[in-house]
């Protein structure tokens, strides 16, 4: 099923975020800065640890004052088994990390991990790609995928430790229709000649934080090369700091975070979204904590 399920704003609506671990998530406080800047002031939004096992049983709990669930790890898989109907884009990536209550008591599953990426670029003022270098190969690689193949790549070339995993992405390349081309990771000792991922329109780090460090001052950057590091503790990374100094435009995974939720918080409310409003309470968020 593809048309995202209409919503009506009424009182006492509640949403959450969900994953393991979930403490240290800062989607409650982009949506709830969202609540009261949109005048939702009965709105609320909080988090709660679940894991795979439990996510039916969540689901199948709450009440009608639940309009959806923000969903991050280990959730996004089972979430397409929860759901009732999923979107074309969920089903193609085979991950989901939004639930939507429709009017009908049911519940959709969409991905808006990719069209954020697609925001936080364009922020950026990235309106085409041609070649995109993504590292890493797990579940965030195939939102890079999408947002690569929306933005008009012709080739991503995908660098991860497992050729394995560059193997599960083909259905994934497939069903967008964008060209995957297996790159293997760096080594410490090799020089990386054209192997360089910074010989690309834009290099989309996916891979836990420090992962990538030992990259940081090996990639040959162009200062016409955007780096979207999805990493936002800390921050900055060592690849983001090196391709800055380089001259690069750089996206952070705070710029992700807030796109996506940008996304589930119209899906949620069916209301404009108060970006501005959203995005200063996450930066004052992020710096409090940075500070701590």
């Amino acid at each position: 099923m593809t048309d995202a399920p209409a919503r009506r704003v009424g009182p006492g609506r509640r949403a959450a975020v969900l994953g393991r671990p979930i403490a240290h998530s800062l989607s409650p406080v982009i949506h709830n800065a969202g609540y009261a800047a949109a005048g939702l002031s009965d709105w609320s939004y909080d988090a709660h640890d679940c894991g795979e096992a439990e996510l039916a049983g969540f689901v199948a709990g709450l009440g009608p004052e639940w309009v959806g669930l923000s969903l991050t790890m280990p959730l996004k898989e089972v979430a397409l088994r929860v759901a009732d109907a999923v979107s074309d884009r969920a089903a193609a990536l085979g991950a989901a990390n939004t639930l939507v209550r429709r009017p009908d008591g049911t519940w959709w599953a969409e991905n808006t991990d990719a069209p954020g990426m697609v925001d936080a670029l364009r922020w950026v003022g990235v309106e085409k790609l041609a070649r995109v270098s993504v590292l890493g190969a797990g579940g965030t690689a195939r939102a890079a995928l999408a947002a690569a193949a929306e933005l008009g790549a012709g080739l991503v070339t995908v660098y991860a430790r497992r050729a394995a995993a560059v193997e599960e992405l083909a259905p994934v390349a497939a069903a967008l229709g964008v060209r995957i081309a297996p790159a293997a990771w760096p080594s410490p000792e090799a020089d990386l000649g054209d192997a360089d991922p910074g010989d690309a329109d834009a290099v989309i780090s996916t891979v836990p934080k420090g992962v990538a460090d030992a990259l940081a001052d090996r990639v040959a950057w162009r200062p016409s090369t955007v780096v979207f590091d999805v990493v936002y503790d800390p921050w900055p990374t060592p690849l983001a700091a090196a391709a800055q100094r380089a001259g690069c435009r750089i996206v952070s995974g705070l710029d992700l975070l807030l796109a996506q939720a940008v996304h589930q918080f119209e899906l949620f409310t069916g209301v404009p979204a108060p970006v501005a409003a959203m995005r200063a309470a996450l930066q004052a968020a992020a710096a409090a904590r940075t500070a701590s």
